[in-house]
């Protein structure tokens, strides 16, 4: 997880960006501030939403369990310490009574019950409820390409809130129809792809930007024009408060970039920073079904195996939302990497060994 002085650094550097869409930077103060309740707020989201809001001079209260990073912001964010699920003491305990906020922005919302439960307390007393989604919400069965109008994937079993590969579209499409079905024009639903950038979690874009950075032969995704689609933390979460100030309703699928590319120019892009010289071999299925290896981002694990999915997000560019240059989300993100803690870097999430890959190319001759 990002230190905070690490938090504090990529605050300093936000305040030297031009603006995103509509919203200032964040070294000019907000014309109204807000009271803005995050629910979460100290994961990979959560810290460049609230460096933003702060700089802006909104007044943020978090609501979390208090077991990430509790003294991230010090005394410049109130916290509220309670769950998410009402059937674990405190629960829901400190946001009950009749205070109210201009703005909730749910970054921690997965299991329906959770997502009821803490939309009914708050409605009444809130001017808008931001969700934060995911494009994994769309119905697979319907198609490869998606707008803000396409189905949904049906609700899973009302027992189900084990969060897996299998129930999480199920799981956050459920939670999405509740914040729309109860808060109605109140609400902003916005639907990311893949979140990438500095203080990603995941590891799985970091993976591709370390991996073609060593250079040598690289074993890539089988389809080399499959589209690949991401948004930086930093362009989503700024733009996230923009929309809160703004008290723009709507639903906003948040894809980039702008304009479609494929695997093969991701990573024709990315051996640009390196010192050393990379190459590409493309992988067959058949090769990585034989070795088990798994390849960061490949084969969409959400959507039934298809490799090339696209999801529009006319609706998000109209509504201010920028994408920055894959140059400037991969320096950034190898900068990041190269000051995560030693025993992250020797274990990252999901990455195959050296000795998988060589396998794998070997077969591919």
């Amino acid at each position: 997880m990002p230190t905070r002085r690490e938090i504090l650094q990529w605050a300093a550097a936000l305040a030297t960006l031009p603006a995103l869409g509509r919203a200032q930077t964040p070294a000019e103060r907000a014309k109204k501030p807000l009271d803005i309740l995050f629910l979460g707020g100290t994961g990979f989201l959560g810290p460049h939403q609230v460096e933003y809001a702060l700089a802006r001079g909104h007044r943020v209260t978090l609501f979390n369990r208090g077991k990430t990073a509790p003294n991230l912001y010090g005394e410049r964010a109130e916290v509220l310490l309670g769950d998410r699920d009402s059937k674990t003491a405190p629960g829901l305990a400190a946001l009950e009574g009749t205070r109210r906020w201009d703005v909730v922005i749910d970054n921690s919302g997965y299991i329906p019950r959770h997502v009821h439960d803490s939309v009914e307390l708050l409605k009444a007393r809130c001017g808008r409820y931001i969700y934060v989604s995911t494009v994994a919400v769309y119905d697979p069965a319907k198609g490869t390409k998606f707008d803000e109008t396409s189905a949904l994937r049906p609700a899973p079993e009302p027992a189900t809130e084990k969060v897996t590969g299998a129930s999480y579209g199920p799981l956050k499409a459920e939670c999405d129809r509740i914040v729309h079905a109860a808060l109605g024009a109140k609400a902003t639903i916005v639907r990311p792809t893949y979140i990438v950038g500095p203080g990603d979690e995941t590891d799985r874009f970091t993976y591709w930007v370390e991996r073609m950075a060593r250079g040598g032969e690289v074993l890539g995704p089988p389809n080399p024009a499959a589209e690949l689609q991401w948004i930086d933390a930093r362009d989503l979460c700024p733009w996230i408060v923009d929309l809160a100030e703004r008290d723009l309703s709507g639903i906003f699928n948040a894809a980039g970039p702008s304009t479609a590319v494929t695997w093969e120019k991701v990573l024709t892009e990315l051996a640009k920073g390196s010192a050393q010289p990379a190459s590409v071999k493309w992988s067959t299925n058949a090769a990585l079904d034989k070795t088990g290896i798994q390849l960061p981002l490949v084969r969409q694990p959400f959507f039934g195996g298809a490799d090339s999915l696209h999801f529009d997000s006319s609706a998000a560019l109209v509504a201010g939302l920028r994408f920055r240059s894959l140059e400037d989300t991969a320096a950034a993100t190898r900068a990041w990497w190269s000051q995560e803690p030693q025993e992250h870097r020797a274990k990252p999430k999901g990455w195959p060994s050296a000795a998988q890959e060589q396998e794998t190319l070997k077969l591919l001759g």
